[in-house]
C-alpha cells in the first residue's frame, strides 16, 4: 500500500482551521503516515489557545474501555459538548495489520457532526501508543473539540505512556478479574487520576473498591496528594458515567493552570522523544547492512555497533 500523496497545504490548512471534519480526517491521515505535508497542520493545531479536556482511558483487555468510552461520548453530547476519540488498536505481530474494531462499538455516533472517531494501529508500541499518536492527538485538540478521549491498546502492565500523553488518566478495572491486583503490581495505579470499577453489577465489586482504596493509602502521600476517586460504572447501561465525568473535572480543578501546563510539557517531551527514537530506529534499519551479522558472529560487540550507528560511520 503506497503512502497517500501530499495535497497542496494551503486549501487543506484553511479548511482544517475552519473546523472542517473532512479536512481533519485528511490531516490525521497525513500525520499518521509521517508525511511532510502534515507539519503546517500540526503547527496550526498548536496555535489554538482553547484547551480541550484530554482524557486517556486505559486498562486491561476486556475491562470495557470501548463500551465506557461510548457511554462517555453519549453523556458529553447530552451536555452539548463536542467529542473526538482516538482509539489505538493492537497490531498483529505477524502481518502488522489491525482490526481497528473499537470504532464498531461507537457506530451509533457516526452521523453526529459533534463526534469524530478515528482508530490507529499500535504498530507494536509497548507503551500502548503508536509513535504517531501524539501528533494525531494534537490535530484533534486543534480542531476545537471540548473533549478528546484517547483509548489505548489495553496491554496491562506496559500501558503507562498514556499518563504523559493526556491531561487526565482514567483507569478501567473489573471486579473479580484480578485487575486490581495487577494494577498494584504494575505501578499503573500511580498513573490513575480517576478509577472506574466497570461491570460493577458483577460479584466482587465492593471488594475491588476496598482493595483499590487500601492500595492508594499505601503509597507515600501528604495533604496535597490526589487520591484517584473510585467510581462504580456499568458502561453497557450508561450507569455511573456522570460521576466519572465529575471526577475528571474535579481533578482538572485540582491541577489548576500550572498543573495542566506541566502535563502539557510532559506530553511535548514524550512526543519529541518518541520521534527521535523512531528516526534512530529507521537509521539503524537503513544503515545496518552486515552490522548485525558481525555482532552475531562475535566480531563486534553490541555497544560498539550501537555507537557506530549513532555516529553514522557506516
Amino acid at each position: 500500500m503506497t503512502a497517500p500523496s501530499a495535497p497542496p497545504p494551503g486549501p487543506l490548512l484553511d479548511r482544517y482551521r475552519a473546523g472542517d471534519l473532512r479536512a481533519l480526517a485528511r490531516a490525521v491521515t497525513l500525520a499518521e503516515a509521517g508525511l511532510p505535508a502534515a507539519r503546517p497542520l500540526l503547527r496550526a493545531a498548536r496555535e489554538r489557545t482553547a484547551r480541550a479536556v484530554v482524557l486517556g482511558v486505559t486498562g486491561s483487555p476486556g475491562s470495557g474501555k470501548s463500551t465506557l468510552t461510548d457511554a462517555l461520548i453519549a453523556f458529553l453530547r447530552s451536555r452539548g459538548q463536542r467529542v473526538a476519540v482516538l482509539a489505538v488498536d493492537p497490531s498483529s505481530p505477524y502481518s502488522g495489520g489491525a482490526i481497528l474494531g473499537d470504532r464498531i462499538r461507537m457506530l451509533r455516533h457516526h452521523a453526529d457532526e459533534g463526534v469524530f472517531v478515528r482508530s490507529l494501529a499500535s504498530r507494536g508500541a509497548l507503551g500502548g501508543l503508536s509513535e504517531r499518536t501524539l501528533g494525531v492527538l494534537a490535530l484533534m485538540e486543534g480542531a476545537g473539540f471540548d473533549w478528546v478521549i484517547l483509548e489505548t491498546v489495553g496491554v496491562g502492565q506496559s500501558e503507562v505512556d498514556v499518563a504523559a500523553a493526556c491531561d487526565h488518566t482514567l483507569l478501567v478495572v473489573t471486579p473479580a478479574g484480578g485487575d486490581g491486583v495487577q494494577a498494584f503490581k504494575a505501578g499503573i495505579m500511580e498513573i490513575a487520576d480517576v478509577i472506574a470499577v466497570n461491570k460493577a453489577d458483577l460479584p466482587g465489586a465492593d471488594r475491588t473498591v476496598r482493595e483499590l482504596m487500601a492500595a492508594q493509602g499505601l503509597g507515600a502521600h501528604d495533604e496535597h496528594t490526589w487520591f484517584a476517586p473510585i467510581r462504580r460504572t456499568i458502561a453497557a447501561k450508561g450507569e455511573g458515567i456522570e460521576a466519572v465525568v465529575a471526577a475528571v473535572e474535579a481533578h482538572r480543578a485540582h491541577l489548576g493552570e500550572d498543573g495542566l501546563q506541566r502535563r502539557r510539557e510532559a506530553r511535548a517531551a514524550l512526543e519529541v522523544r518518541t520521534l527521535v527514537q523512531e528516526r534512530l530506529l529507521r537509521r539503524a534499519r537503513d544503515l545496518g547492512r552486515d552490522l548485525y551479522a558481525r555482532v552475531a558472529r562475535g566480531d563486534l560487540d553490541a555497544d560498539a555497533a550501537a555507537d557506530t550507528l549513532l555516529r553514522g560511520e557506516l
